[in-house]
């Protein structure tokens, strides 16, 4: 269970306080599949890293009895001068994941070829984000945080992601924010509309999209 209990956040602007949150109170329970959506700015993001640890509220509790992972296929906290392997070795210790059985298992899901062994500053932004969804995918958490995914690799390539993600990790809670429709409608049991400085629940998924898009209207 995840439980944010009267939440407030806002950041210092050099126009004033930009508040995003007041009072915010949700509760995500195991398994769940929330969706979050709202217009731009009104703090999407920013409720995922609150939700990770990320960052910290201005105000109020956050409760995780779930372990969360990091936004998925986020390669920001790879070291660049380390090779695939040596990344992928220093996240299996952090996170206390057995050696035996990892290499391959990203050597065979990322298919970098020769590239797991080199540095990653030297990888594209594709190969990047191949290694990161391999290692997220490696790492069993009880709830994934999914921020706007956008397709790695080709068909084939997302095929197996989509397998490992929805199928694979079915039993694990995961909370999305993206703009697609169908992601949402598709994926989600319940869905967290964000406005500004205020949120509604639904657990009507075609309703919230009704209300998004006349409110967008």
């Amino acid at each position: 269970m995840i439980e944010f209990d009267s939440v407030c956040h806002s950041y210092n602007t050099s126009k004033g306080k930009n508040i995003l949150f007041n009072n915010l109170s949700f509760r995500i329970n195991k398994g769940e599949k929330v969706g979050i959506i709202g217009h731009n700015g009104v703090g999407k993001s920013t409720l995922l890293r609150l939700l990770g640890g990320v960052e910290k509220p201005v105000s109020g509790n956050i409760v995780r009895n779930m372990s969360v992972s990091w936004p998925l296929a986020f390669g920001g906290a790879f070291q660049g001068s380390l090779s695939g392997l040596d990344n992928t070795r220093f996240i299996c210790r952090v996170y206390n994941k057995p050696l035996e059985g990892a290499e391959a298992y990203i050597q065979n899901f990322a298919e970098l070829g020769d590239y797991f062994y080199e540095p990653v500053k030297s990888y594209s932004s594709g190969m990047r984000a191949k290694l990161a969804f391999g290692i997220s995918m490696l790492i069993d958490f009880d709830c994934y945080l999914i921020d706007e995914i956008t397709a790695v690799g080709d068909a084939k390539f997302q095929q197996k992601c989509e397998y490992e993600l929805w199928e694979k990790k079915s039993d694990s809670a995961m909370i999305i924010v993206s703009h697609d429709e169908n992601v949402i409608k598709q994926r989600c049991d319940r869905v967290i509309l964000l406005e500004k400085e205020e949120y509604i629940e639904f657990t009507d998924v075609e309703q919230a999209f009704y209300v998004y898009n006349t409110n967008i209207n």
